[in-house]
């Protein structure tokens, strides 16, 4: 994507969408892996590292999604999220605001 938005091969709103789409359908699928688990696993005894994460998530709620482009944490953060049975649509709304932000970013710095 960088090449492509350094050379203009493409336009670079086609860029954008293509990598925002893309990357956001792969944060959904961590949520609904998460979903999946809860039914398929439910929860018993967390440790407390775990009850505190949980317990951070649910203080910020689906805003805390907005982190979903990061590194190391994105992925799960979407797949808590699922498995915390946030709804599916504002999941999806600042999943792909987060990935849109990060890839926006990568546009402005190449051009």
């Amino acid at each position: 994507m960088i090449y492509q938005a350094a050379n203009q091969i493409e336009p670079l709103i086609m860029l954008l969408i293509v990598a925002t789409t893309g990357n956001s359908l792969g944060g959904m699928l961590s949520w609904g892996m998460g979903r999946w688990l809860v039914w398929r696993f439910p929860a018993r005894q967390l440790k407390q590292k775990h009850q505190t994460a949980i317990e951070r998530f649910q203080h910020w709620g689906s805003p805390a999604l907005l982190f979903s482009w990061l590194p190391i944490i994105g992925d799960p953060l979407c797949l808590a999220a699922g498995w915390l049975k946030t709804d599916w649509l504002p999941a999806l709304l600042f999943i792909t605001i987060g990935k849109a932000f990060r890839y926006y970013t990568l546009i402005w710095f190449v051009i």
